[in-house]
């Protein structure tokens, strides 16, 4: 809306040509962080105490040891403030005419839904703790992955230009290292599954999930500053994605929301964010990857949420499936520490730490290509 003002009434020669601010993207960008920030801080209570009185409240599954009863109880679906926080700074503060916002509008709606779907269901099954089933989820997170496809794959809907449009990158090599084809159709659909469900599996312990998911907001709000930036892209010898900038507006909005969620989340949770909130956030980050053209930058930037799935995924598949015993204590990777006796809060904030540190390591690729 406020990039919508600036085209209506901006003149160089008017009373309106301080509106020439809302033209830049980092303008932009502090305002949707501070409004996503606000929006979070001051609406919060206000949800949580309508979540409790509703009853959307968490029910624990018993893990032995590191059972959690103290947070039976607790008020889940807090990923609706999530959504609210990021989603009306959005319309605010970006181009909604960009393809790269609708998609991730769209991105952050259709997974807040999934998760929200999820949690409802497992709140009236409150016996088995079950949701949507695991086949119905990839269903539907591949069903985006596909529709994401064929938008940016298409020379008539895609944000790019044909010479780029299928081309594949890696960190730290700066030449395209293949031209997919169409085969990246199925590339696309592979590469949001996995980030959406990796976001997920880290959700387990109060605040784990959301800071790590800033700060890989915060890389990829890098990227697409510079990707989007002409003069800056060229110098760092990426290909200039036009319109990108828009996406950094976006990633600001992600971070804001996501501090000011940690504000009720943080330990102990007044609130969680359920699979509302996880899902919906893996879903953006995906998403971001896969229009930024920086799938693989992933691996380091959301290295926690890859810890966290693989660790599942070794467990479930070679060590019960294939051997027929635990790999490790408990998976997702954070019930390991849990089980050796390290305190819930020192395990999240070590995890933010490690957050951080891959963060920065990502941005630092920029540079070392």
């Amino acid at each position: 809306m406020s990039y919508l003002i600036y085209e209506l009434f901006y003149s160089p020669d008017s009373s309106f040509s301080f509106l020439r601010l809302l033209s830049y993207i980092s303008v932009r960008a502090i305002m949707a962080f501070v409004i996503a920030f606000l929006i979070s801080l001051l609406s919060g209570r206000k949800i949580i105490t309508i979540l409790f009185y509703k009853g959307v409240k968490e029910e624990i599954r018993k893990y032995e040891e590191i059972a959690s009863s103290s947070k039976k109880g607790t008020p889940t679906m807090g990923g609706i403030l999530i959504i609210i926080s990021i989603l009306l700074p959005v319309i605010l503060c970006c181009n909604l005419a960009s393809r790269y916002v609708q998609l991730l509008i769209g991105a952050l709606l259709w997974f807040g839904l999934i998760g929200a779907s999820d949690d409802i269901l497992k709140i009236k099954m409150r016996k088995g703790g079950k949701g949507l089933s695991r086949s119905k989820k990839l269903l539907l997170q591949g069903l985006f992955g596909l529709i994401l496809g064929l938008i940016i794959l298409n020379r008539n809907t895609t944000p790019y230009t044909e010479e780029i449009m299928f081309n594949l990158y890696i960190p730290f090599y700066k030449k395209v290292l293949f031209n997919l084809g169409w085969l990246y159709l199925p590339f696309i659909i592979f590469v949001i599954i996995s980030i959406s469900n990796a976001v997920n599996f880290a959700d387990g312990l109060d605040g784990l999930a959301i800071v790590p998911s800033t700060t890989t907001a915060a890389v990829y709000g890098v990227f697409a500053y510079i990707l989007g930036n002409f003069n800056y892209s060229r110098y760092l010898l990426f290909d200039h994605f036009k319109g990108s900038g828009e996406v950094t507006i976006f990633c600001a909005a992600v971070i804001g929301a996501g501090l000011g969620f940690l504000w009720y989340n943080a330990y102990p949770a007044q609130v969680f964010m359920g699979d509302t909130g996880s899902q919906a956030l893996g879903g953006i980050i995906g998403t971001m990857a896969v229009l930024l053209k920086q799938e693989f930058l992933f691996l380091i930037a959301g290295g926690i949420f890859l810890a966290e799935a693989f660790s599942v995924l070794i467990q479930e598949r070679i060590g019960i499936s294939k051997i027929g015993r635990r790999i490790f204590y408990r998976a997702p990777l954070h019930h390991t520490f849990q089980h050796r006796g390290i305190a819930e809060p020192t395990v999240v904030v070590r995890f933010w730490i490690i957050s951080i540190f891959l963060a920065l390591i990502s941005i630092v690729t920029l540079k070392i290509r």
